[in-house]
């Protein structure tokens, strides 16, 4: 069942044929309503032949996505939150879109190495020789009756 759009920012935008939901009988409470009723939404993915994702965010949602990720690359995201089907839509929905927004987060810095100040360096070694003098006491006693 394709679906509308899904804005996700100003560069990435999901086409509503690259989305299906599926809606499926939901657990929990509700009553009777439960039994009856398909309110809890399945929303796949297919992020491996999807055009609107590049490779970076793409190996990026893999890392995210854990057992939602299918071996032939369909995210599946389950919601079943709310008791209506529209609520439930959107909050798939919303969560595919914070799931993307997640991995299209710039890399962090790399990481400059820095050197430890003379003063770390000298209270370390301080610190060393204490517990080097603490341990050389723990020798038996003297005899010297």
């Amino acid at each position: 069942m394709a679906s509308d759009a899904l804005y996700i920012n100003d560069r990435i935008t999901i086409a509503g044929w690259e989305l299906t939901e599926q809606f499926v009988l939901a657990g929990g409470p509700g009553g009777q309503n439960v039994n009856k009723v398909s309110t809890a939404v399945q929303l796949f993915f297919t992020l491996a032949s999807s055009p609107s994702l590049n490779e970076r965010v793409k190996t990026n949602v893999v890392k995210l996505a854990g057992r939602r990720l299918s071996k032939d690359g369909v995210l599946m995201i389950e919601a079943s939150r709310f008791r209506s089907q529209d609520r439930n839509r959107e909050d798939a929905r919303e969560r595919l879109k914070e799931l993307i927004l997640e991995a299209a987060l710039p890399p962090p810095p790399p990481r400059r190495k820095t050197r430890p100040t003379k003063g770390s360096v000298e209270r370390r070694l301080k610190a060393k020789s204490g517990r080097s003098e603490v341990k050389k006491l723990r020798g038996k006693a003297d005899g010297g009756d």
